[in-house]
């Protein structure tokens, strides 16, 4: 990393191939982009908040050797952001480092929560001045378009607490990592909407549903009981044998485009029963072919009183 009085040379971008990763986090402000990346600085990550553009391929070349990883974290607030130019040289990076070396993380959140916790914290949206903040959001994320459409990996925190951030972040980027695609698996609820990184969605509301059971209605799908009585649904074998056997076929060809992270989403109504045993079910499959899985339930925890059926 450059530091004032620093001699040493820049190391070519022809160089950059056998270096560690870079994970360089954008997105919305107000998304989580200052906790997400001090999660990765707690992990062993050199991080640098709000780079100037004009050193971000300077700090790139020098990044940490050994077995440090650089986070860098850009967004509308960087002194001379542009979104093109910062696309320009991801990809420049990109092309002279192998696959996967450079990430860009996008962090996204729905416009509501994100006016809620301007509001909240009683600050003014960089964009708005004394607009409304909603007006600051819908100019910011018509700017980071191109730059959603370009993230290797789009992590949606409407619906994440700072501690749940982190915890993700951690799971996703961990320095101690074994080479391969990482797999997402997630289940949630239809009625709080399909999460926003999503990569493949696999819907499991046509199985018989526990939640008309009344002995089973406040369990989980991690719930022995609840288990059973999914697995009693004659298709629910078919179901789950019939997206292993795809993602057989599917996760090999993304490997070999290159992708480095996947996100396997599985829905129910409520988010709590169906998919949740699915998902279960599902990631124990995958482990045991040898994928590293990651398992997350968003809405498990949800009122169930409030789920509609």
């Amino acid at each position: 990393m450059a530091r004032g009085g620093d001699e040493t040379p820049a190391r070519p971008a022809a160089q950059l191939a056998t270096d560690p990763r870079i994970v360089v986090i954008t997105g919305m402000s107000g998304a989580g982009r200052s906790t997400a990346l001090k999660a990765l600085e707690d992990i062993g990550y050199e991080a640098v908040d709000n780079l100037p553009l004009s050193l971000f391929e300077v700090v790139a070349a020098r990044a940490p050797g050994g077995s440090g990883a650089l986070a860098v974290g850009i967004d509308i607030r960087t002194r001379d952001f542009d979104v093109p130019a910062l696309l320009e040289t991801l990809q420049r990076l990109s092309a002279a480092g192998e696959a996967g070396r450079i990430v860009s993380v996008f962090l996204d959140c729905g416009d509501d929560e994100l006016v809620r916790r301007f509001t909240e914290t009683r600050r003014r949206h960089p964009l708005a001045a004394d607009r409304p903040v909603m007006d600051g959001l819908r100019l910011e994320r018509r700017m980071l378009g191109p730059l959603l459409e370009r993230a290797d990996v789009v992590i949606d925190t409407s619906l994440i607490a700072p501690g749940a951030l982190k915890e993700e972040m951690g799971r996703r980027f961990g320095l101690e990592r074994t080479p391969g695609l990482a797999l997402m698996v997630v289940s949630f609820s239809y009625r709080h909407g399909l999460p926003r990184d999503a990569d493949l969605v696999f819907d499991a509301r046509f199985l018989a549903n526990p939640h008309y059971d009344p002995k089973l209605r406040e369990k989980t799908g991690r719930d022995p009981a609840v288990g059973a009585a999914i697995i009693a649904d004659p298709d629910f074998e078919v179901f789950l044998d019939g997206i292993f056997s795809l993602l057989t076929l599917l996760l090999p060809r993304y490997e070999k485009e290159g992708k480095s992270y996947l996100t396997i989403a599985v829905g129910c109504t409520g988010g709590r029963h169906r998919s949740v045993y699915v998902a279960e079910r599902l990631s124990e499959r995958l482990a045991s072919s040898g994928r590293r899985v990651h398992l997350t339930h968003r809405d498990v925890e949800r009122d169930a009183s409030r789920d509609l059926r």
